[in-house]
């Protein structure tokens, strides 16, 4: 028991990276100049950054569609060749769950249990009835990492401190750092027998765009997939969090500058 929680401390070394929230904050401050956007404009960055975002985080996860393959069967409802069922389903389903996001934030839904497992189970419809929207009970290993996930009967009182932190800082912790303590938290924890990274980082969209940051999406290429796994693994087993949040940061200031093109 002490093992399993010793993992999941909630031990966060401070973030000072002083120049980067300045050029997060500044762009940030751009794009508020910007709004609001025409709904027709929004409507054409929403299509696009579901697909890309869609595309890498399935590919972070093991799916092999392709982005062409990937927009034809958003777009289009097309069957790929060669493509299994379940590659499918994590495709639509996926898509469908940033267009939830998207609803949650204009509905300014609250972030807790009941909307996470929602999340989820849409992450595993068709997929894993049996453990779509559940928390696991039984022990998982994630492959290629020192972590080893709390035992099931841990999670609810981890799941329950989660959401606390969550309240607890909603306020006063800066938006960026709070979302990439919030994906970080849920893989930690692992709450799910699967799906876990995938809902991570919606959460952690959830927690941006809420905030109103643009979708943020994180590479799947092999260098950004790489430094990805090793800041987490990080956090997890050395209780060192600022590689991670640096990480997140990066790729929100990246997503910035992009939507501020898009956006003219």
């Amino acid at each position: 028991m002490q093992l399993a929680e010793s993992r999941v401390a909630y031990k966060s070394k401070s973030f000072n990276n002083t120049t980067l929230i300045k050029q997060a904050d500044a762009l940030k401050a751009q794009l508020d100049q910007k709004r609001p956007l025409s709904k027709a404009h929004l409507a054409k960055l929403m299509d696009y950054y579901k697909v890309e975002y869609t595309y890498d985080s399935n590919r972070i996860e093991g799916n092999t569609m392709t982005l062409k393959e990937t927009a034809l069967v958003i777009e289009k409802g097309l069957t790929i060749s060669g493509k299994s069922v379940r590659e499918h389903f994590e495709t639509v389903n996926h898509a469908e769950a940033i267009d939830m996001l998207f609803e949650l934030v204009n509905n300014a839904a609250p972030l807790n249990e009941y909307l996470v497992k929602q999340i989820h189970g849409l992450i595993l419809r068709g997929i894993d009835k049996e453990n779509a929207g559940k928390y696991r009970d039984v022990n998982v290993r994630i492959s290629g990492s020192k972590h080893f996930p709390p035992e099931p009967y841990l999670l609810s009182k981890l799941m329950e401190d989660y959401f606390l932190f969550y309240n607890e800082n909603k306020a006063r912790m800066h938006p960026i750092v709070l979302a990439a303590e919030m994906h970080e938290r849920l893989v930690t924890i692992h709450p799910f027998i699967d799906g876990n990274g995938r809902t991570a980082r919606l959460v952690m969209n959830l927690v941006l765009m809420q905030a109103g940051y643009p979708i943020t999406n994180i590479s799947s290429e092999k260098d950004s997939r790489l430094h990805y796994y090793e800041t987490l693994e990080m956090a997890q087993t050395k209780h060192n969090k600022a590689p991670f949040i640096e990480f997140v940061f990066n790729n929100v200031v990246y997503a910035l500058t992009d939507f501020l093109k898009m956006a003219g």
